[in-house]
């Protein structure tokens, strides 16, 4: 980032930055609990996910608040106004993942309030949240270090992870087939890898977001390959 006339300014932008990663570890930690209680049927982890929302809003707001402040005394433009506009965006992705977290946590919830001891295709969840989960990482490394690179990277991870969440369908769906007992079960599950699958989504947002910051392109709606050549 560049210096500016006003270190003031460079404290701010830096201050943005800096709360928008704080939020980011948060999230990250949420997420990787839910699918931690997901497994172990853990409650009290469970809980503690959805009362972390609280904390994961608050910061959205506040970090909200500070860029329509920076915009409102600063007048940032061109790089500048990018990267406010850039913490904004990445800020919703990352408040929009918490809630992602929140709903796995309460579908386990639900889950074991009903008595299963277990859950089905945990394995196949597993898998894919450690794919979402390497999404996320990257995305915010990216970030972080203002590497328009890892736009293609994790481009490429999120094919992976649709087909995984489409196996996954598929398969829950032909076990409620085979016994419609299963339906109400198999539906959950299906919510739940749903909501992985938009974890992954939110961190492509995230890593196309840094190509916009440094390049000052939008690759959003963008195929792979050009995300990757826009990205170079």
């Amino acid at each position: 980032m560049s210096e500016h006339i006003s270190k003031q300014f460079d404290v701010e932008l830096e201050t943005a930055r800096g709360k928008i990663l704080a939020m980011a570890g948060l999230v990250e930690e949420q997420f990787r609990d839910a699918m931690k209680a997901l497994e172990a049927g853990d409650v009290e982890l469970i809980d503690k996910v959805i009362e972390t929302e609280n904390q994961v809003n608050g910061m959205h707001v506040e970090i909200d608040d500070d860029c329509m402040h920076i915009i409102a005394r600063r007048q940032p433009a061109a790089s500048d106004l990018r990267m406010v506009l850039t913490v904004i965006k990445v800020v919703n992705d990352l408040e929009r993942i918490g809630d992602k977290a929140c709903k796995i946590s309460r579908r386990a919830k639900q889950i074991y309030e009903g008595g299963r001891i277990n859950v089905p295709r945990m394995s196949d969840l597993t898998y894919q949240s450690n794919i979402a989960l390497t999404m996320l990482r990257t995305a915010l490394d990216g970030f972080a270090r203002l590497d328009p690179t890892v736009a293609g990277l994790v481009a490429r991870e999120d094919i992976k992870l649709d087909e995984e969440f489409k196996a996954i369908q598929r398969q829950l769906i032909t076990y409620m087939m085979e016994d419609p007992r299963t339906i109400s079960l198999a539906l959950e599950i299906i919510e739940i890898a749903k909501a992985i699958e938009r974890v992954g989504d939110h961190a492509k947002n995230i890593a196309e977001y840094v190509v916009y910051l440094v390049k000052g392109i939008d690759v959003r709606h963008s195929p792979v390959e050009e995300i990757e050549k826009q990205a170079r």
